[in-house]
């Protein structure tokens, strides 16, 4: 087997509070990360050189992604090949679905899907610990999405895992607004916020076994960044209070520091589909019309929470 794909699925968080900050100046957070079906399309191939190759399904909402060394995509097959000692070339492609920037985890997903992809191709695979301590070094997203969790606690900067069953599947609303939000930023801002008036931070879940039904995740589903990022963009506050006034909404949120909101939707009448053997449930399809007053160029999208989805060797 020469060639490997994975849906690098994108994830919002339940909840999110930023705890103290550490001496190094990275903050502690506690965060509960839930995987949605949306996923980008990662193929990676064994190569003689090194490569990578990013194409957008929605010319629309193509970006500017960097240099290519800055990639964390490029970055977590370089930190793999340091420690597994190959490959020393590699091709990844990667087929853009979820949107930039937004608080989904799209680059963390990229990453996290070229840490499985090489480790199923590898002859010797580090396995799934090593993938997770390497993951951990490249971001709490991809230590999250590369494991096999649908639901997670996350504590630390939120590479230390708790995996918890999942809850039962349910649909989920996007809202993906025209501009992204700079997670350093949003972090300074909230120092700053909190400096201004200090309340302190508190930990948000009483007991990870308060987590088996979205009633009781609705009922302490908290996001500390958006009392600085709605007063950035009050244009936030207005949609998500829509969002939750949807007659189906279990709780919505903006996910990680923003800019993407959500609204997790009444799952009693949603059946759990078997995980699939092949790349599928990739595109975000457009979200019920007349629902909610966007701002101009927001879009809505649907998806729904799934598990991790398998990687497809050929």
């Amino acid at each position: 087997m020469t060639t490997a794909r994975v849906l690098a699925q994108a994830k919002v968080n339940l909840a999110l509070r930023v705890l103290a900050r550490e001496q190094s100046g990275f903050h502690q957070i506690e965060t509960l990360f839930q995987r949605l079906a949306l996923g980008d399309i990662v193929t990676v191939r064994a190569a003689a050189a090194r490569s990578l190759d990013v194409r957008f399904a929605d010319s629309a909402r193509a970006a500017d992604l960097g240099p290519v060394e800055n990639n964390l995509a490029w970055r977590a097959a370089e930190a793999y090949a340091a420690v597994a000692g190959s490959p020393s070339g590699f091709d990844i492609e990667i087929e853009k679905f979820i949107p930039v920037g937004g608080g989904l985890g799209g680059g963390s997903a990229d990453a996290a899907a070229v840490l499985r992809a090489l480790d199923a191709l590898a002859h010797r695979p580090l396995g799934h610990a090593a993938l997770v301590d390497i993951a951990a070094r490249l971001g709490a997203d991809v230590a999250f999405l590369t494991s096999p969790s649908e639901l997670a606690l996350g504590w630390g900067r939120g590479e230390r895992m708790l995996d918890l069953p999942p809850l039962p599947p349910a649909p989920v609303l996007l809202v993906v607004p025209t501009f992204g939000v700079n997670t350093a930023q949003a972090y300074g801002a909230l120092a700053e916020h909190r400096a201004a008036s200090p309340a302190g931070a508190v930990a948000a879940w009483r007991s990870p076994r308060a987590l088996g039904s979205w009633s009781a995740v609705a009922a302490d589903a908290v996001n500390d960044f958006e009392s600085v990022i709605f007063e950035w963009h009050p244009q936030l506050a207005t949609v998500r209070a829509q969002l939750a006034a949807l007659p189906r909404t279990v709780l919505a949120l903006m996910s990680g520091s923003g800019s993407t909101l959500f609204a997790v939707q009444d799952a009693a009448s949603v059946p759990r589909a078997p995980t699939a053997p092949a790349i599928t449930a990739t595109e975000a399809a457009p979200g019920p019309a007349g629902l909610l007053a966007l701002p101009a160029g927001w879009t809505m999208v649907t998806t729904g929470t799934a598990p991790a989805q398998p990687v497809v060797l050929a």
